[in-house]
C-alpha cells in the first residue's frame, strides 16, 4: 500500500505472494499523486523497490533498498543506519544517516519556527536574474531528509555519548567566541547543539533543519525558556535566508566514511553564505582514515557457515553468500587487533577552507607493511574531528582565515583527545577501532576471498570515493590493491 506522509493509506492493499511482483495502485483521495506502480522483489534479505510515480502527468523512477534487520546479533550491517535511524519510521537498515529537510506549514500561536519559501520563488529569481538559485531540491534529497524526521535515529545519535559530550564540552571550550555572538546550527535536528550555544551564552542561535523534526526542535526551545534565542528556521541552509552575518557555525555534519551522505556540503555553503572572516567553525578540521584489517570471525560467520549445514553440503551457497555479505560496505565495529597496518590518511579536510568541488571526488595511493601474518580480509575506514579555533594572519593588507596547528603527539581520552601541548588544547573527536565505540563505528570494504599476507608484506595501491551520479548523496568507491604480485580491484556503492 502507499500512504501519504499522514499516514492516511492513499491505496488498497496488495498482497504479494512471490519474492517478485509487479504492482499498480491508484489513489483512493485527491493528492498530487495519481497512481503508483514497479517492481518489489527481495534479494539477499534486503527489500527493493522499484516506483514510478505519476504526478501532475511527470512520471518520477525511483529505487528503495531496505534491508530485513538493522543489524544482525553480531552487531554488523550493510544498511548504514548512521545512528540506527531510518527513513519510513524507526525502519530497520534505513540507510540515510541525515536529517529531513522538508518544509511545512508555519504553525502560528506564537511558534518561533520560521518556514523557508525560498524555494517556492526560485524560478522568478532565475527569471529576474537578481539572486543565482540554489541547487534544486530532488527527490532524493526529500526522501533522505524525510529519513530525519523520525525520532528513533535523534535518539541513538544523542545516546553516543562521545559524540554528545564531544560537542558539549567543545562548545563550553570555546564559550569565550559564542558568548554574546551569532551561531547558526546546520542540521539541528531536535535542536540540542543550539541549546548547548544558548547556554554558553550566545546572543542569537539560528537553528537550521529542512526536516518535519524541526516542528520538534521549536518544541524543544520553547519548553526550555529560550525562544528569545534560539530561532528555528524549518529548512534547507541553501534556501532559507538569514539577515545577518554570523560569528559562529556549528554542525555535526559527519557520515560513514566521513563524507557518506554529503552533508558537509551545507556546511560549506553555510560558511560562503553568512561566516564573518575570522568566525569560528565547530568543528573545524576532519581526517578521514584507512587500514588493511583481519577479522576471520566475521568470515567465518557469514561465509564459511555455508561450507557444511547440518552435514549437508552446500558450499555451492559460497558465491552467493559471498556477493550477499561482501558486495556493499558494511558498518560495524572492530577492534584495534583486527588492523595489520598503521593507517593512512585518505582525506584530510579543513572546514574554514575546503570547496564544493573537492567533495565531488577524492582520491589517495596508499602503501602499507603488513605487522603480523594473518589473512587480509579487506580495508577498514574511520574518521575523527578537531574542534580547533581560527587564526588571522595579515597578509597583503587583507586577512585570512587559518587554523591553528596542533602537534601531532597527544593523550588519549576516550573518544576525546585533548592536545594539550597546545594551549587552545582542540578537543578531538574519534572513531578509530581503538578508541571507543561510535555510532559511526567503522566502515568496511570486504574482498570475496582473503589474502593471506606475511609480516613485513607490502600492500599498495589506490581508493576513489566519488559522489555518485544516481544521487550524490551515495558514495562510489573504486579501490585498486596489490600485494606479492597479485592485483585486484573493487567496486562498490555506499547507498
Amino acid at each position: 500500500m502507499v500512504k501519504r506522509k499522514d499516514n492516511k493509506v492513499t491505496s488498497y492493499p496488495l498482497h504479494i505472494e512471490s519474492k517478485y511482483y509487479y504492482y499498480h495502485f491508484k489513489s483512493k483521495y485527491r493528492w498530487p499523486f495519481k497512481g503508483v506502480d514497479g517492481v518489489v522483489s527481495t534479494i539477499c534479505g534486503k527489500i527493493v523497490i522499484r516506483y514510478q510515480i505519476e504526478k501532475d502527468n511527470v512520471s518520477v523512477h525511483a529505487r528503495r533498498e531496505d534491508m530485513f534487520q538493522s543489524t544482525s546479533s553480531s552487531g554488523y550491517s550493510n544498511g548504514y543506519h548512521h545512528g540506527g535511524g531510518s527513513g519510513g519510521g524507526h525502519v530497520s537498515g534505513q540507510r540515510l544517516r541525515r536529517g529531513s529537510r522538508s518544509r511545512s506549514r508555519d504553525h502560528g500561536n506564537g511558534s518561533n519556527l520560521r518556514v523557508s519559501h525560498r524555494m517556492t520563488e526560485q524560478q522568478q529569481e532565475e527569471e529576474t536574474g537578481t539572486e543565482r538559485a540554489p541547487t534544486p531540491c530532488t527527490d532524493f534529497d526529500m526522501a533522505y531528509f524525510h529519513s530525519y524526521a523520525h525520532l528513533g535515529i535523534h535518539e541513538e545519535m544523542i545516546k553516543d555519548r562521545a559524540r554528545t559530550e564531544s560537542y558539549r564540552n567543545a562548545i563550553f571550550q570555546h564559550q569565550d567566541r559564542i558568548a554574546g555572538k551569532v551561531v547558526v546550527d546546520v542540521g539541528c535536528g531536535t535542536g540540542i547543539l543550539s541549546i548547548f550555544c544558548a547556554q554558553a551564552g550566545a546572543k542569537r542561535v539560528y537553528a537550521v533543519d529542512a526536516s518535519n523534526i524541526a516542528v520538534q526542535a521549536n518544541e524543544v526551545v520553547k519548553a526550555n525558556n529560550l525562544s528569545d534565542t534560539v530561532v528555528v528556521l524549518h529548512g534547507r541552509v541553501e534556501d532559507i535566508e538569514i539577515d545577518e552575518e554570523v560569528d559562529v557555525i556549528v554542525s555535526e555534519w559527519m557520515g560513514y566514511m566521513l563524507l557518506y551522505e554529503s552533508m558537509l556540503g551545507s556546511v560549506i555553503t553555510a560558511r560562503d553564505r553568512w561566516l564573518k572572516p575570522g568566525g569560528l567553525i565547530l568543528p573545524s578540521t576532519a581526517t578521514l582514515y584507512m587500514a588493511p584489517v583481519t577479522h576471520p570471525d566475521r568470515y567465518s560467520e557469514s561465509i564459511d557457515f555455508w561450507r557444511n549445514v547440518y552435514g549437508i553440503d552446500m558450499s555451492a551457497m559460497l558465491p552467493l553468500a559471498k556477493q550477499c555479505a561482501f558486495e556493499e560496505p558494511s558498518v560495524e565495529t572492530i577492534s584495534g587487533e583486527n588492523v595489520l597496518t598503521w593507517p593512512h590518511v585518505v582525506k584530510q579536510v579543513d572546514c574554514y577552507t575546503i570547496t564544493l568541488y573537492e567533495l565531488e571526488s577524492v582520491s589517495t595511493r596508499f602503501k602499507f607493511k603488513s605487522m603480523m601474518r594473518a589473512p587480509f580480509h579487506g580495508f577498514a575506514f574511520w574518521f575523527d574531528v578537531e574542534f580547533g579555533i581560527p587564526a588571522i594572519y595579515p597578509s597583503n593588507n587583507n586577512t585570512r582565515t587559518a587554523l591553528v596547528e596542533s602537534p601531532n603527539n597527544h593523550d588519549t581520552d576516550g573518544n576525546q583527545r585533548k592536545k594539550r601541548a597546545n594551549p587552545n588544547e582542540a578537543l578531538v573527536l574519534s572513531t578509530a577501532p581503538e578508541d571507543p565505540p561510535t555510532h559511526w563505528q567503522q566502515t568496511l570494504i570486504y574482498f570475496y576471498d582473503p589474502i593471506e599476507v606475511e609480516q613485513d608484506q607490502g600492500i599498495e595501491g589506490s581508493v576513489t570515493l566519488s559522489q555518485s551520479k544516481e544521487n550524490p548523496r551515495f558514495m562510489n568507491i573504486h579501490l585498486e590493491y596489490a600485494s606479492n604480485g597479485r592485483c585486484f580491484v573493487k567496486e562498490s556503492v555506499m547507498r
